[in-house]
This record gives C-alpha cells, structure tokens and sequence, in this order.
C-alpha cells in the first residue's frame, strides 16, 4: 500500500473569525491611518509656514538694509562699482545676516551691489517695478542664482523720495532643508502615537475578547438569532431586568401573562405592574423559588436568577389552569366528605326506621320519615328563601353539609337577603367558597364551633360577612392575610396555599371594593367584602327588597350529628 497522502493545508487570507482579531486589526488599521492622516495633515501646512517665514525673514533683511544711514546718499553719490560704497555695506549685511544675496539697485532696475562681482552694473533678473512704486514685495522666484525666497523695499533719501530699492534673496533649498529635517521628528512623533494607539486597541481587544468568551461574529450573531427564537418561542414568560431594576425585555408569553406592551420596555416593575407582589417578586424585593404571584385572574409561578451585570432574569408559569384542577380536586374531596356524612346520616337513620318497623311503632316510623324530608327541604328552602342567586344558594347547601361533616355549624344570618340581579355570580361563589372554606378550616376542633354567613344587597352594592369561631386572625398580620403566598396551613400534595384570600381581594378590588379582615363579637375572625355596582338595576317588575328580619338569628343550616360525632371520635 501506499503512504497516505498527507493532508494539504491551504493558507487562507482575509479576515480572522475571531472577534478579538478583527478587533485588534481594524482598531490597528484605524491607528495607523489616524497617524499618516495627522502626519500628512501637519506636512502640508508645514511647508507654506518654512516659506512664509522665508520670505518675511528676506524682507525685514531688506527693510534694515534699507533703513541704514547714508545708502541712499552713497547711491546718489557714486557709480556701481564691485569696491564702491554700496557693495561693501550689502555684502556686509549678507554676510551678516546668511542671506544668499543683498542687491541695491537705482530707479532703472541696475545694480549697485551682487554676491558676484560680474552682475555688478546690470540690470536685474526679475521686476522690480512694485518696489520701485513703494510697495513691499514677498515672493518665491528664480533669478541668476537660482530659485529663492525674496523680499523688495523701496530706498528712500531723507526727502522720502524713492531713489532706488533693496532686494533680499533667501536659499530655497535651504528652506527645503528645514522641512526635510523635520520629517522625521514628525514621523518619531507618528510612531509614538500609532505604538500608544495598538497598545490601547492591544487591550480594549482583550477586553472584548474576554466579554465575548472569544466568539466569532458569526456565532454571536447565530447565538442572537438562536436567544431571539427560544425565548419567543417557550412557553413560560421571560422578563429580563437591567442593573437599575429597568425591564429591558419581555417575550411574547410574558407579556400574554403580565398583560404587557412596549410601553413596560425601560420602566420599573412598580412602574409597569403597579405596587403588588408580582412587582416585588420581579423586582427581587421577594426572595426564594417557584413563588406564587397573581395578575388579575392569573396565577403564576415566578423565579428570578441574578445575572453577573446586576440585573436579573425572571422566569414565569402560568398555574391558572392547574390550580383550578386542584380547587376542582378540592370541590370533589369536598363532595367525598359530603357524600360519606350523608350516607353516616343516612345509614343511622335507616337503623332508626328498622328499629321501629321491628317494634311494630308504625306511627313514630311515618312521622320520623316525615321529620327526616321536611328537615332536607327546610334547610333548602330556607337558603332559597334567603338567596334567590342560584348558584350561590347550592353552594351553601353544600358547603353545610361539610360543615356537618366536620362537626361545624353553619349558619345563614337573619340578615342575609340577596336577590337574583348579580353581575358575576361566578365571582361571588369564588369569594363565599373560600372564606366559608377558610372559617371551616378555623373553626373545626373548637368548643360550639359555628360558621355564621351574612349575604345582603344595599342598592347595587354586596356586603359579604363571614365569622367564625376559630382563634380568629392577630392585628399584626391582617395586612398580610391577603397577600399571595402567605398561609399558615401546610401546602397541599396538589399545589400551594396562599392564593384564596389573595383572589378573594383581587377580585373584590377590580370591582371597586374591598376586602378585610377583622374581630367578631365573642371572638373568633370576621371577614367582610363590599362588591360596590355588583348587582344591576331592579326591573320595572321587581318589587322592593324586603327588610332584614330583627326575631334573631336564623336557625343553623347543619348541625353536627351526635352519631356522626362519635364516630368520628372512634
């Protein structure tokens, strides 16, 4: 066999993946143009400021030549001559002052002075025409000696009249020099800069690296892309929270759940919800995990995870439906106790009938029959009579029969008058069915215990009242009765505790009302709920409300049965 080929690898140009790389480069490139930008920027104006300075220099050489005492006079006076006069005190001055040349001329442009002695006597190379009609020339031209920065005076006699005028030469090359000498000063200073600018972009580089755990653009756009479809895509409402507290994303299940829009987006939970415990258990003011919460008629379970930026992300389930499964389960344990209360009363009452069937005591055995009917239809009767709302009035023939059941009379007040006009009867079985649960639960297993529920219509408003005989509720925790989460019971194998009096408060406050709890008279709780606008208008065929009765309270719906109560005590 042969050798395996080895595997080629082929040199790939272009841009790192990288994000640290393409960082790094692109900050460098940016660096490094900055540098030859500024450089070239500096270079350009550089050069007009040396000839600037050239050609001033060249003209006040000029306007001190032609300052001097007696030059003019001297030039009146002699003829151009390499050993006159004039020549010895130009030459002077240009050896004096490094000008390349000092030339005195007369009003007809001829020289009286040169650096050579040959041009000495002839007319000058360039115009001198502006100096000769008193104006100061600086200009860049060429001449015999070549190119040179110039400056021209006119020369003036003591009169002020121009007899003649002064040229002063610099060496461009010499100015060339100066700007050539500075370039790579410049280019120390560029250096420097562009060796300050990598290492800055060196750093800010790591740093991005390090944020970015060295990702690739591509994976982060992919990972965007990939955060944007879960957590528009899950099934449980994600609100993310910056390091002010600020919302700063709510998926669409969030807002479905919390009832929210993009006006939430950079506002503050209290801000978005309102004052509650949802806004506190988002806000982190509520500490621990799977924490019920309820927004409007939802109930949610929410956890919130600190995040290493300062913010937090919080999680939240919708329970609604699985705690009306468990208040379901609980309505059906409840009819379990019902059913196995009546069948003990049934079956004690059918031994009682045998007996006196078997002693021949026909007469007692009708009557106790009779008793036993007219005692269900009273009790049924009695709440109809009270409680035109349908619903309501089977929910507490029910509910008395648990009562029963449990040892616990339940009473309907005297007061209680109810008619059928209400707006959500649904609403109001809600808050009967878990204050007369909580009393049920408070009462039981005390001395006398009795549940007493008052119904009563004021105009379009409902007074609820429920007291018990039970320890009653402390005053340092009557604020915190109704808030989501808090109970004193141990939670149930279906769920948790702490949501009845929380919906029973949220649902009395969206119709306006209220909810409280306070002290009844002999001790024991009272709760009291006022629903204003529950009720509609009476009808042109409804007649007035009757007045509450004042003969005292009304017989008990249920009493505990003696049998019933021995064997339980069995």
């Amino acid at each position: 066999m042969s050798p395996p080929t080895p595997t080629r690898r082929h040199l790939r140009l272009g841009m790192p993946r990288r994000m640290f790389s393409q960082v790094l480069l692109m900050q460098l490139a940016i660096a490094a143009g900055v540098a030859v930008l500024a450089t070239g920027l500096f270079l350009a104006p550089l050069g007009d400021q040396l000839d600037d300075q050239a050609m001033r220099r060249a003209l006040a050489i000029a306007q001190t030549t032609a300052a001097m005492p007696g030059l003019a006079e001297e030039l009146q006076d002699t003829s151009p001559a390499v050993d006159g006069p004039v020549r010895r005190e130009a030459e002077r001055i240009r050896e004096a002052s490094g000008a390349e040349y000092v030339v005195v001329m007369d009003v007809h442009g001829t020289r009286w002075s040169h650096p050579d002695p040959g041009q000495v006597g002839g007319h000058v190379s360039t115009d001198p025409s502006q100096a000769l009609a008193g104006e100061d020339v600086m200009e860049i031209d060429d001449g015999t000696l070549g190119r040179s920065a110039r400056g021209k005076v006119p020369l003036r006699d003591s009169d002020g009249t121009i007899v003649g005028a002064v040229s002063v030469g610099i060496e461009y090359d010499s100015v060339r020099a100066r700007l050539i000498h500075a370039i790579p000063g410049l280019f120390a200073y560029a250096g420097g800069a562009l060796a300050v600018g990598a290492l800055a972009a060196w750093l800010i580089s790591r740093r991005v690296q390090r944020q970015t755990r060295d990702l690739a653009f591509s994976d982060i756009s992919a990972l965007l892309a990939e955060r944007e479809a879960m957590l528009h895509g899950i099934r449980e409402g994600v609100v993310a929270l910056d390091r002010a507290g600020r919302v700063r994303l709510l998926n669409d299940e969030a807002r479905r759940l919390l009832d929210l829009g993009d006006e939430a987006l950079g506002r503050s939970p209290d801000e978005a919800l309102g004052a509650g415990r949802t806004a506190d258990v988002l806000a982190g003011r509520v500490t621990g995990t799977d924490l019920i919460a309820v927004r409007g008629q939802r109930v949610l379970v929410a956890n919130r995870m600190p995040t290493d930026d300062g913010g937090a992300v919080a999680t939240l389930r919708d329970r609604t439906e699985l705690e009306q499964l468990g208040r379901e389960l609980d309505s059906t344990h409840g009819l379990l106790d019902a059913l196995r209360a009546q069948d003990h009363e049934h079956a004690n009452r059918m031994h009682t009938l045998l007996g006196l069937l078997e002693l021949e005591m026909y007469d007692d055995a009708a009557e106790f029959v009779g008793e036993v009917v007219g005692e269900h239809r009273a009790t049924a009767e009695q709440v109809a009579e009270r409680i035109e709302d349908p619903l309501l009035a089977a929910l507490l023939v029910g509910k008395a029969t648990v009562a029963a059941e449990r040892g616990v009379a339940l009473w309907v007040s005297d007061r209680t008058r109810l008619p059928d006009r209400l707006i959500d009867p649904r609403g109001l079985v809600t808050v009967v069915g878990n204050l007369v649960d909580n009393a049920l639960d408070a009462a039981a297993g005390t001395p006398h215990a009795r549940v007493e529920v008052e119904l009563r219509a004021e105009g379009r408003t409902v007074i609820l009242r429920v007291r018990d005989t039970g320890p009653g509720v402390p005053a340092t925790e009557r604020e915190l009765i109704f808030t989501e989460g808090w109970s004193t019971k141990r939670a149930p194998a279906h769920g948790k505790r702490g949501i009845g009096l929380s919906l029973v408060h949220r649902l009395a406050e969206r119709q306006g009302g209220s909810a409280t709890v306070g002290e009844a008279d002999g001790g024991g709780g009272e709760f009291t709920v006022v629903l204003p606008e529950a009720l509609t208008d009476p009808g042109p065929g409804d007649g007035p409300e009757p007045a509450p009765s004042a003969t005292g309270p009304a017989p008990a719906l249920a009493a505990p049965s003696p049998r019933t109560a021995e064997e339980k005590s069995r």
